[in-house]
């Protein structure tokens, strides 16, 4: 792959690799290194692709994964971290508006990540990264009709996982 090519994959296939690894990651700092990293693999492997999409496809893949190894990670490390310490982590943040806004936010990841992984991926794929079915089941390696069926699958546990947390806060909040 020439300089050329690689800076042309590189300004084209980023910002899409980014939103995937924040989305998966939530972190900012996790997301740039791992996008990083996923060209850094593609560089150092000296991978050649029949064309641009594809090796955007490979990316896609390479970030995902990387970025659900580190999710789990820091999951582990968070429980661990509050079985230690056995801290109450709640943040109050001034201002009724804001806290709504970010219990809600938490309230959909908290779900989301509740989700198995072959619905979340596809998921974060299409909303996050806003991706199309075709793209989506290039990058997975899946066809575009189960890419369909995963986000369809997905909506609607996300919504019934919504929907048990609403009347679960509505009743403990009486």
């Amino acid at each position: 792959m020439t300089e050329a090519d690689f800076r042309t994959l590189y300004n084209s296939a980023f910002p899409i690799l980014y939103k995937v690894a924040y989305r998966i990651s939530n972190s900012n700092e996790a997301a740039e290194d791992l996008c990083q990293e996923a060209f850094f693999r593609l560089h150092e492997k000296n991978m050649i692709f029949p064309n641009l999409n594809e090796a955007t496809y490979w990316l896609i893949r390479v970030v995902k994964n990387a970025a659900l190894n580190y999710a789990k990670r820091k999951q582990r490390e968070r429980r661990a971290y509050q079985r230690a310490l056995k801290e109450d982590f709640r943040q109050t943040e001034n201002g009724e508006g804001e806290l709504v806004k970010k219990e809600t936010r938490e309230e959909v990841l908290e779900a989301l990540n509740k989700l198995p992984e072959n619905l979340r991926v596809v998921l974060i794929l299409k909303e996050y990264a806003e991706m199309n079915y075709r793209e989506i089941g290039k990058s997975l390696g899946i066809n575009e009709g189960n890419v369909k069926v995963r986000v369809f699958r997905a909506r609607e546990r996300l919504a019934v996982l919504l929907g048990k947390t609403i009347m679960h806060n509505k009743e403990g909040g009486s």
